[in-house]
């Protein structure tokens, strides 16, 4: 977009197979863009026939042939571990005063215009056997922004922790952290199975409706639908972040001392703050 500014009424042409990508869902929504679709049926003429037929075979009648050759977008990449319908089951307005916080945090390696975001995501345990997840505050940072926001996080929230991972340097994320705040609780954890492994569990809590989102989270909802494990893409951050909270409050078993437990999707009263959680 800030490429044109030149002329009357500068327009670009985009044309893809229409992924369920966040900034394609963006485009459809725009009212500046007008969308035109095609079918591979229509381009038959200048594709071989040996090209074509195969093609056809191998995906007419699936549902992945609706994107390949139908030029739908699906609301859900055809491998995701998580459903639309599993993700809007967890926005179900259930509250639960809370056990255990954590913050969890995916560093990024970098904080330029094109490296990944850090993944900053807050999620409680309920005294219910829930998860609760409470946040989503992952953004392009550098080093020292990211752990600003992650220590304001575990102050506003009350949480027990800060989960960070430490697969890219786990004592240099451990520092970063302390230079905010030295007295901040930390938890370096290390990635020791695959990332589906990692996120298999956590997707099956929210099949079995266990996990409430108290507020929409249109950005991490997206990622949960569209990363496909078995396409070997790399497991984006938000997402990341969201199991590394999880995991951290429903399979390691530690109960840290209960300190100012409050009721998640409600307002309560911190002595020197009024801290709200919706």
């Amino acid at each position: 977009m800030m490429g044109l500014r030149i002329g009357k009424n500068p327009q670009a042409m985009i044309a893809t197979t229409p992924r369920p990508i966040p900034i394609l869902r963006e485009l459809l929504r725009s009212p500046m863009c007008v969308v035109t679709r095609a079918t591979t049926y229509a381009n038959r003429r200048n594709l071989a026939p040996a090209f074509f037929q195969h093609i056809i075979a191998k995906y007419k009648g699936t549902r992945l042939g609706r994107q390949e050759l139908e030029g739908d977008i699906l609301e859900e990449a055809e491998g995701a571990l998580w459903t639309r319908l599993m993700v809007e089951q967890a926005r179900d307005g259930r509250k639960s005063e809370l056990l255990r916080t954590v913050v969890a945090v995916d560093p990024a390696l970098s904080a330029t215009a094109s490296s990944a975001l850090t993944g900053i995501v807050v999620a409680g345990r309920g005294y219910d056997q829930r998860v609760y997840v409470l946040a989503d505050l992952s953004g392009r940072f550098s080093p020292d922004s990211w752990a600003r926001v992650a220590v304001n996080a575990y102050k506003q929230y009350n949480a027990d922790r800060i989960v960070a991972e430490g697969n890219q340097g786990g004592e240099l994320v451990r520092k970063t952290l302390q230079t905010v705040d030295a007295n901040v609780p930390i938890a370096i954890v290390h990635a020791r199975h695959s990332k589906q492994a990692r996120a298999e569990p956590v997707a099956a809590l929210y099949e079995q409706r266990r996990v409430t989102h108290i507020a929409p989270f249109p950005e991490l909802d997206d990622q949960l639908c569209t990363w496909e494990p078995l396409c070997g893409e790399p497991s984006p951050d938000r997402l990341d972040a969201m199991v590394w909270a999880v995991s951290a409050l429903m399979f390691q078993g530690e109960e840290p001392k209960i300190v100012q437990p409050f009721v998640a999707g409600t307002k309560r009263y911190i002595p020197g703050q009024e801290t709200s959680f919706y």
